[in-house]
C-alpha cells in the first residue's frame, strides 16, 4: 500500500507556493500599503484588485485576516495575482465596523484606492494589462460598485477594469443613486443576510437594466453575511454602526455550499 501511495504521489504535480509580498504605492503623500499574492513564474498574469471589508485587511495583531489569506492563496494557485490595498491601515485606522463618522468612505477614498491600485498594476511587467479586475467584500464590495459606475471611469489611456465581483455589498444607497455599471459585474449575496439585505441589491440591479453593462446577482439560500468564511459559525454581532433596522445587530456566518460556489464562480467571472 505504501508503494502504491508513493507512486501516486509522483504523478501529482507540485504547484509552487505563491509569493506573498508587502507593497507600497501612490503619489506624493498619498501612499497605500498593500499585500500582493503573486503566482510563481514571470507572467503576465490576470490580476485582481481586492477590496477588504469594514473590519480592515489586518486584525488587531497586525496580521492579514484569514479570510483574505484564503482567497489570495486560492486565486494565486489558479494563476491569478491578487493585490489587497489596505484602505484603513494605510491611514492609521483599525476596524471601522462600529464607527459612524468614517473618514474613509467607500464612494470616495476607497474608489481612489482601487484606481491607485490599478495604476500601479498597469506599470508592472508581470501584469496582463487588459485583465485587471475588481473583487470586494461588504464595505469593499460597496466600494467596488461605486468604482464600476460609468462616471468613475479612468481618464487615462490604459485598459479599464475588465470585470468585477461584489460579495454581500450594501446596495440601498447605490440603488437610490441610480446605479449602473460600465463593466460586467457579479453580485453574490446571501438570502438570509440581515446586514446587507439581498432585496436592495436585487432592486438596484433591476433598476439598471437597459442602461448598464451586464449586471448579474446570485442569491444563496440560507446564507448569511460573510458566507465565504470557512467554518465560521452563525453569530450575532452587536454595536455595528450601520444596519438596516438601526439596531446595530446583524448575523454573520459561513455557508459551505455558498462558499464552494463562490470559490468556483469568482475566478470564472473575473478571468473569462
Amino acid at each position: 500500500m505504501r508503494v502504491f501511495i508513493a507512486l501516486i504521489s509522483l504523478l501529482i504535480p507540485i504547484v509552487p507556493a505563491a509569493a506573498t509580498e508587502k507593497i507600497e504605492f501612490g503619489v506624493g503623500e498619498y501612499r497605500l500599503n498593500a499585500e500582493l499574492y503573486r503566482p510563481a513564474g514571470a507572467g503576465p498574469f490576470p490580476t485582481i484588485v481586492a477590496m477588504h471589508g469594514c473590519g480592515g485587511l489586518l486584525d488587531a495583531a497586525g496580521k492579514t485576516r484569514p479570510q483574505y489569506v484564503d482567497w489570495g492563496e486560492k486565486l494565486a494557485a489558479q494563476g491569478i495575482a491578487v493585490l489587497f490595498p489596505d484602505s484603513y491601515g494605510s491611514r492609521g485606522l483599525g476596524s471601522q465596523c462600529r464607527v459612524r463618522s468614517r473618514s474613509v468612505q467607500p464612494f470616495r477614498e476607497r474608489v481612489a484606492d482601487a484606481q491607485a491600485a490599478r495604476d500601479w498594476l498597469q506599470a508592472q511587467d508581470w501584469v496582463q494589462k487588459d485583465r485587471i479586475s475588481l473583487l470586494g467584500w461588504s464595505n469593499g464590495a460597496i466600494a467596488t460598485l461605486w468604482t464600476v459606475r460609468p462616471r468613475a471611469a479612468p481618464k487615462d489611456s490604459h485598459p479599464d477594469f475588465r470585470s468585477a465581483v461584489a460579495l454581500y455589498p450594501g446596495c440601498r444607497r447605490l440603488g437610490e443613486s441610480g446605479w449602473s455599471t460600465r463593466i460586467p459585474t457579479l453580485i453574490l449575496i446571501g438570502a438570509a443576510d440581515n446586514w446587507t439585505p439581498a432585496r436592495d441589491c436585487e432592486q438596484m440591479v433591476a433598476g439598471a437594466r437597459g442602461r448598464s453593462a451586464r449586471a448579474t446577482i446570485v442569491k444563496y439560500r440560507d446564507a448569511h453575511h460573510a458566507f465565504d468564511r470557512e467554518n465560521l459559525p452563525v453569530v450575532e454581532l452587536r454595536g455595528l454602526a450601520f444596519t438596516p433596522d438601526g439596531s446595530g445587530r446583524a448575523t454573520i456566518g459561513g455557508n459551505a455550499e455558498a462558499r464552494a460556489d463562490a470559490l468556483q464562480r469568482v475566478p470564472q467571472w473575473l478571468t473569462r
